[in-house]
């Protein structure tokens, strides 16, 4: 007996399903809808109304778009974005981000490299735009490269693979950013591609590794220091003095290597930490 029309759409449908299931399917899909989120709400001009509002409008809506692709489309549970955890996890990533600012600004301070005076803007009108980048920015970035990218790379070649994978490519698309140069991005991908994947391995958390980020360029930026080579106004003002290498030059502190050592520092414990929770991911086990 020949198949019904009724059977051959269930099938057509059962074969569909499987293919947008396949990691790289998911992660396309999410790319282009957390991708559009952001570009929808890049648009308004720093330090107004609308360049406060929607980079924090655009975080939320690139959450929701990514909480339905992976309901709908992966068809798979989102404990990286659980409501539950997100404030305690955001504090303990934005503590951990606040202090690997201060600690690699403070010891480039005492080498000389930066020297930092008091600019004398008002508190708010400086701190709430920088912030609400920071936000968007934050948000829309982990959702990509530890939410999307990371974990589907992972179910097919494990977290190694899928940490050097996503560092290499954080790091290889701030190139585009100004000033950038190849050690800037090589800086990048190890202090910020590393340390963020790192964290999100260790606490399964996209609000930890949010928080993290968010605090990291909210820090600089408030610092006065160029954020991976974009110059912000800041409640502070960096004089920048000594050479490159030490101080970041004008692309700021991601370029300088004080910050990639004191990022090693830190990624090493929490990958030892994500492995003593079974929170990686072997070869042997990605693709079941």
């Amino acid at each position: 007996m020949g198949t019904t029309p009724a059977e051959a759409h269930h099938a057509d449908r059962g074969r569909m399903g499987r293919i947008a299931r396949f990691p790289l399917a998911w992660m396309l899909m999410g790319l282009l809808g957390v991708g559009v989120m952001s570009a929808l709400t890049a648009a308004g001009e720093p330090g107004t109304v609308s360049g406060t509002v929607l980079p924090v409008a655009g975080a939320a809506a690139a959450v929701a778009v990514y909480g339905a692709v992976m309901r709908f489309v992966a068809r798979r549970r989102t404990p990286e974005i659980a409501g539950h955890r997100a404030g305690r996890e955001a504090l303990l990533g934005g503590g951990i981000g606040l202090a690997f600012v201060l600690v690699s600004a403070s010891l480039i301070a005492a080498f000389g490299g930066y020297a930092f005076t008091w600019s004398g803007r008002d508190i708010l009108s400086v701190a709430v735009p920088v912030a609400a980048v920071s936000v968007g920015a934050a948000v829309t970035e982990e959702l990509i490269f530890r939410g999307l990218v990371l974990q589907a790379v992972e179910r097919l070649c494990g977290s190694k693979a899928a940490l050097a994978i996503t560092a290499l490519l954080f790091g290889g698309l701030h190139l585009a950013n100004p000033g950038a140069t190849v050690w800037s991005s090589v800086a990048i991908a190890l202090e910020a591609g590393v340390l963020l994947g790192a964290a999100f391995l260790w606490r399964r958390s996209i609000w930890f590794v949010v928080g993290l980020h968010f605090a990291w360029n909210t820090t600089e930026g408030l610092l006065g220091i160029p954020v991976s080579g974009h110059v912000s106004e800041g409640l502070l003002t960096a004089d920048v003095t000594g050479p490159a290498l030490l101080t970041g030059g004008g692309f700021g502190l991601e370029a300088s290597i004080v910050p990639v050592v004191v990022s090693v520092l830190l990624s090493v414990p929490m990958l030892f930490l994500a492995h003593r929770r079974g929170h990686l991911v072997s070869l042997r086990r990605a693709g079941r």
